[in-house]
């Protein structure tokens, strides 16, 4: 793909997408959403993407019940999409999951302890953290965990880190409730995190798209897939919709990273430039490419 202005193309392209919340034996939320159809809807949009994720990472709460036969629908759901698109996959755990039938469903393992795993993406290292308590839907990560992160990031990737984790690291003035439910002891990761390799951490939670920093890092909260949190109720405390679900891209250049809101939704179409102009950029000179886009007086301005 041609470069067209300053910046060079992204060296990787990761999609995060967060709380599916499947359920077995039925597709409906509350009997309202429909948690499949708006995951396909997800990977039907996230198909459509150029240049293609070369990871999609999900933070957690995948099954809203942690049932198998939902960790089997999302697998045959996810799974072959991202093989269409050449990408990889990293699973996080998040508060409605549980640990040992994450563990058996989607990794073929026994072992029921904190579901803390290291991929390897083309030279970016992406470290999805457990942050769940068992019984309870506030994170915390144990000094066990911390000092395993912190051996982790002893040795820099290549590219550098992502953490993927369920719980953000931030506060959430729009979504006081999550205040009860949030990430415990941040200052602990806090202390691991400065000065490593971590260029940024993604996160889930709380069904709405925020953005902050953590300990000098970028924190990206996704927005859920199946319903979301409405960040400005009318006579609630929390107010859960069927509207406004996205994903995030989050394209990943030497020195920053650029992250992109996309709804599930396609809204109403108002103006357009058709593809074949895509097409004949890719030749024709650059001066009369900008010419193109950039002059009032361009057909395409008008």
């Amino acid at each position: 793909m041609r470069q067209l202005g300053q910046h060079p193309a992204p060296r990787h392209v990761v999609a995060h997408l967060s709380d599916p919340h499947l359920l077995a034996g039925g597709v409906l939320h509350h009997g309202v959403t429909d948690n499949v159809a708006h995951l396909r809807r997800a990977l039907d949009r996230l198909a459509a993407v150029q240049p293609a994720p070369q990871v999609l990472v999900f933070t957690g709460d995948l099954a809203d019940r942690a049932e198998p036969d939902a960790y089997a629908t999302l697998r045959s759901v996810v799974e072959p999409a991202a093989a269409e698109m050449g990408a990889s996959v990293v699973w996080t755990m998040g508060n409605h999951d549980e640990r040992a039938p994450y563990a058996r469903a989607l990794f073929g393992s026994d072992d029921d302890g904190p579901q803390d795993r290291v991929h390897e993406v083309d030279g970016l290292r992406v470290v999805a953290l457990d942050t769940s308590v068992p019984g309870y839907h506030h994170g915390e990560l144990t000094p066990d965990q911390l000092a395993w992160l912190a051996d982790v990031l002893a040795t820099p990737a290549e590219h550098g880190t992502l953490l993927a984790m369920h719980h953000p690291p931030l506060p959430v003035p729009m979504l006081r409730a999550a205040e009860l439910i949030e990430l415990r002891d941040q200052q602990a990761l806090a202390d691991v995190v400065a000065g490593t390799d971590v260029r940024g951490i993604l996160a889930g939670h709380l069904h709405l798209t925020t953005w902050s920093t953590f300990a000098g890092v970028p924190v990206s909260v996704a927005s859920a897939s199946c319903y979301t949190s409405d960040p400005a109720p009318v006579d609630r405390f929390v107010s859960g919709v069927d509207a406004a679900q996205a994903f995030t891209m989050v394209h990943v250049y030497d020195s920053r990273l650029v992250h992109t809101l996309v709804p599930l939704e396609r809204g109403h179409e108002v103006s357009h430039i058709g593809s074949d102009v895509a097409e004949a950029l890719e030749t024709m000179p650059l001066e009369q490419a900008v010419e193109l886009a950039s002059a009032k007086a361009s057909p395409y301005n008008s």
